[in-house]
């Protein structure tokens, strides 16, 4: 079966608008003891399936739209230290490939930060598509991991025994709701 076809078989044909209140990306990376988490919002993006099969899913979000439970770690996270926000303003991702895997779905795909563009592939479900309100939606999940230095995110403090405060890899969570364009 040739990927474009396998592909057909989880991914309905079609333009799939990326719902940004019920859509999110979240982040988490080991600190100290504990994990940090954070999200980012809104959430811009289009899953494009054509009849062969197809597929392109893009998405972006605003660099200062990190949401973070502290929120005095806000600004450091728009700094050079972190994400740059001035000079890079805005994450992307753009897929190369998206296929079955098992029983969920592999996405391969350019994900770029600060400016830095790198190869990244996420692997998740796919929902059924249901039909609500004269609309058709579609639910999708990605999970990847970066290594943040890789994309120039290099901040740490060194703890007291020499550790480092902050672990390079950062968890990526990706859950999509998805309208179907008419």
């Amino acid at each position: 079966m040739s990927e474009a076809t396998a592909t057909k078989s989880i991914l309905p044909t079609g333009t799939w608008q990326v719902d940004p209140v019920h859509s999110q990306v979240s982040f988490a990376v080991d600190y100290h003891v504990g994990t940090f988490r954070g999200s980012f919002s809104p959430l811009n993006g289009t899953l494009t399936v054509a009849e062969d099969g197809s597929a392109t899913l893009t998405g972006s979000v605003p660099a200062s739209g990190v949401k973070v439970e502290a929120e005095q770690l806000h600004g450091h996270l728009q700094s050079p230290d972190f994400f740059d926000a001035e000079r890079a303003p805005e994450l992307t991702f753009r897929s190369s490939a998206i296929r079955p895997a098992g029983e969920g779905i592999e996405v391969e795909g350019e994900l770029a930060i600060r400016g830095v563009s790198l190869p990244v592939v996420a692997r998740g479900t796919v929902k059924e598509p249901t039909t609500y309100a004269e609309r058709e939606y579609l639910g999708l999940h990605l999970e990847a991991s970066i290594d943040r230095t890789k994309f120039g995110i290099e901040w740490n403090n060194t703890l007291p025994d020499g550790r480092p405060a902050l672990d390079n890899e950062v968890r990526i969570n990706v859950d999509l709701f998805l309208v179907k364009q008419q």
